[in-house]
């Protein structure tokens, strides 16, 4: 076998990649832990990647009927259990139940790290978009600020300063000059601290969208939860893609 790879690399011939499986995947953080995610194929490289982010008591279920239609536009999905969650979205959260606790809202910043290298690993080339929920909304700001090489693009469903810090999220922001869509609930104090968000980022493709009908996080466009409001979304969230090129890494 050995001998067989070395005349195929003699020959100037690189062996393809195994293509991407769906279905459950884990991953290690930094720190050792274990965390749990779900992928869903679109195609091999360079077809983009999505890491999809749950909301708070949530898990990668929030993306359970997400992640086919983001498919079928041709995107790749790794959709994590964070290790701050639970039972939103029935099964509970994986990554929760075997480290024994929920934690911080900050805490899930390693498995933010770890979901892209595996993506990076998985889909060589591909650019990768971050895509968060509630408080992994506000995460991804700091995210793609830590990563701006490797982020092509930020969706940030109800973004608001969840942390201790309350202006952590609108420091990030700053550093962030891939495009971004925000995404807000119909409320008006939700509304506002988009718009504040919105305001101090420097990328010249950005999109505040405020909803007719519209709910917290990604929930919004989920049909069971948004029944009045999730196809205007929808729309949104589609246009903003396609106005982001897909250029590899």
């Amino acid at each position: 076998m050995f001998r067989a790879l070395v005349i195929v690399a003699g020959l100037g011939l690189v062996p393809r990649l195994a293509s991407p499986v769906p279905g459950p995947v884990t991953f290690q953080a930094a720190d050792g832990v274990t965390v749990y995610a779900d992928t869903y194929v679109a195609g091999a490289p360079p077809a983009p990647v999505i890491l999809a982010f749950h909301q708070a008591d949530s898990s990668r279920n929030e993306y359970a009927p997400l992640a086919p239609q983001l498919v079928k536009l041709g995107y790749n999905v790794i959709a994590v259990d964070q290790r701050s969650g639970g039972d939103l979205y029935p099964p509970a959260n994986e990554t929760v139940q075997h480290l024994g606790k929920s934690t911080d809202f900050i805490d899930v910043l390693p498995d933010m790290d770890a979901a892209l290298a595996y993506a990076k690993k998985t889909y060589p080339g591909s650019p990768i978009y971050a895509w968060g929920s509630s408080y992994s909304a506000a995460l991804v700001f700091a995210f793609a600020a830590k990563h701006p090489h490797e982020i092509a693009a930020v969706l940030a469903f109800s973004p608001g300063e969840y942390l201790p810090d309350k202006h952590f999220v609108e420091r990030a922001a700053r550093h962030v000059r891939v495009p971004v869509f925000i995404d807000s609930a119909s409320d008006p104090g939700e509304e506002a601290i988009a718009h504040a968000i919105y305001a101090v980022i420097p990328a010249r493709n950005k999109v505040d969208y405020t909803p007719k009908a519209g709910i917290h996080g990604s929930s919004t466009l989920r049909d069971d939860r948004d029944p009045e409001g999730a196809a205007e979304n929808w729309q949104a969230v589609t246009a903003f893609l396609a106005s982001v090129p897909p250029k590899r890494r």
